[in-house]
């Protein structure tokens, strides 16, 4: 969205507001959060304390989101205590933090987690340590606690004024679109079963396990929507739901997402559709895997400066709540922090990792939390979906937090809207993330379309911001060799931040937790079971 749009869109939010009145209401009132903008921004010109007391550890993780909670949580398992784990923000979680109201608790950002496939060894395992997953984690179709499964109605799509079931667009698409929906199930459908010699699938997840096939990896070099077109794929409907999904998961377009990236999200899970979800997102994973770091967690924590020697790492951390720095020195460090960050914190960065991280492009977000005083209705009177998607929009549509609650009759609730910028450079859309009124009339503006008692409803607009939310998967960056420098394991450093994937999803970073934790187990000569 150009800056003009932008303004063009909330003037018309505000002239929406005003029909049937004299003056427009006040907008509802509410909060700006986001990552702690301020403290991280002193990166670019430090002027920290010098440090004041020396702490020593085995290992130090730098970054509290799932990458960091997740090397922590291996690292516990395995019985090696030994760590401290550094996050910058107030506490750890990262984009799968959430907020809370007297009505229920709502996401911050991630929302749900499909069913891990049975690659995803080690997310399937937490899953079956928090007692959600039932039975053998390995087994090829297990059980899931039915208090984590999206209930009924799952998702819904607002298109040509009415809402339909499901995303794929339906109502209204002739029989010929309708043929290339099948054929593209077909394929996606070979691509799901595809195996090469070493038996890896075409699109595996973690992205590790995938097939080295030429032919596969070429698709890294074409964006998704070219992709659509050589295959001749003109459907508008088919265009539109894989441009949706891409923003949906990597906060881009199809026409700048990676064909690799965007088949990868049709063909790396069985496909059932069922995912995990709570009020709160997936808030309750990241406090899932938090509970091994208790204790060993030193929030507020700026990761300043950062110096390698021969047999130890030293970090300086500025304690923002203290206003002085304190000194770690570990015999091994594991950087679970995005990536951009290396410039500004490494002492001395390796040419090979400043290589790795030029170019990269990450997709800011806007999530809106909307206190309503009862849910708005649907043309045919049905009760929302849990997910509800608008075909004409930016947006990507709103979860209802309430909908696990099974709480159908009227009554307030919370829904959660999502707008990944996509349309310009990530530069430039970071500069419109600064104002809350602006937001909060772009978001009633759009919701308006389906309901347009929206506005007489809300009793208050919470606006989250995510600045750096995820590493865009641009044509090249996946199998280009811009990763390989971060996947190696080097002596003293390992990285576990899924930017090393380059796909920002939970499973990607669950596992490049682990195996730095893994690989970190073995340089410290600590016996471990493997949870790859």
């Amino acid at each position: 969205m150009r800056r003009r749009d932008f303004l063009a869109a909330t003037s018309a939010a505000a002239a929406l507001a005003a029909c049937g009145s004299k003056a427009a209401p006040p907008l509802p009132p509410g909060t700006l959060s986001g990552a702690n903008d301020v403290l991280g921004h002193r990166l670019r010109k430090p002027d920290f304390p010098a440090p004041t007391e020396t702490r020593r550890v085995a290992v130090a993780i730098v970054g509290g989101g799932i990458g960091g909670l997740s090397a922590a949580w291996k690292l516990a398992r395995s019985g090696c205590d030994d760590f401290l784990l550094l996050e910058m923000e107030s506490e750890a979680g990262g984009n799968t933090r959430a907020g809370s109201n007297e009505i229920s608790a709502h996401p911050l950002g991630a929302h749900y987690l499909p069913l891990p496939p049975r690659e995803a060894r080690a997310t399937r395992q937490l899953l079956a340590e928090l007692g959600v997953l039932q039975g053998d984690p390995d087994a090829a179709q297990p059980t899931y606690d039915e208090k984590y499964l999206c209930h009924a109605p799952q998702e819904r799509l607002y298109i040509n004024g009415y809402w339909q079931d499901g995303v794929w667009p339906t109502l209204g698409v002739p029989a010929a679109e309708r043929a290339q929906y099948a054929r593209f199930h077909e394929h996606v459908a070979e691509l799901r079963q595809r195996r090469d010699p070493a038996g890896r699938r075409a699109f595996a997840l973690p992205l590790a396990l995938s097939s080295r096939e030429p032919q596969l990896l070429a698709l890294d070099r074409i964006t998704m929507r070219d992709w659509l077109l050589r295959a001749g794929y003109t459907a508008p409907g088919l265009h539109w739901l894989v441009d949706y999904a891409c923003r949906d998961d990597y906060g881009t377009s199809a026409a700048q997402t990676s064909a690799w990236a965007g088949l990868h999200y049709f063909a790396c899970r069985d496909g059932d559709g069922q995912v995990l979800t709570a009020p709160e997102g997936n808030a309750w994973l990241a406090r899932g895997l938090a509970r091994a770091s208790a204790g060993r967690v030193q929030s507020n924590a700026l990761v300043f400066r950062v110096e390698q020697g021969k047999r130890e790492t030293t970090c300086d951390v500025y304690l923002a709540a203290e206003n002085r720095s304190i000194r770690i020195v570990a015999r091994e460090l594991i950087w679970a922090a995005p990536l951009f960050l290396i410039p500004h914190v490494f002492a001395a960065p390796r040419p090979e990792w400043l290589a790795g991280i030029r170019g990269a492009e990450y997709a800011p977000w806007i999530v809106a939390n909307l206190t309503l005083s009862s849910a708005p209705q649907t043309r045919a009177g049905q009760p929302l979906a849990w997910d509800n998607v608008l075909y004409d929009s930016a947006a990507l549509g709103y979860v209802v937090a309430t909908h696990q609650q099974l709480r159908y009759a009227p009554g307030p609730t919370v829904i959660t809207w999502y707008r990944a910028l996509h349309e310009e450079s990530a530069s430039r859309q970071r500069r419109l993330l600064m104002g809350r009124d602006a937001w909060a009339g772009e978001v009633l503006a759009d919701l308006a379309v389906p309901h347009p008692e929206i506005r007489e409803l809300t009793t208050r607009i919470d606006i989250h911001r995510h600045a750096h939310a995820m590493i865009r998967p641009l044509p090249g960056r996946l199998w280009g060799g811009a990763r390989r420098a971060f996947e190696q394991d080097k002596p003293g450093i390992r990285f576990a931040h899924a930017d090393v994937s380059g796909l920002s999803l939970f499973e990607e970073a669950n596992y490049r937790g682990v195996l730095a934790a893994e690989r970190t187990l073995r340089r410290l000569g600590v016996s471990y079971a493997s949870s790859l």
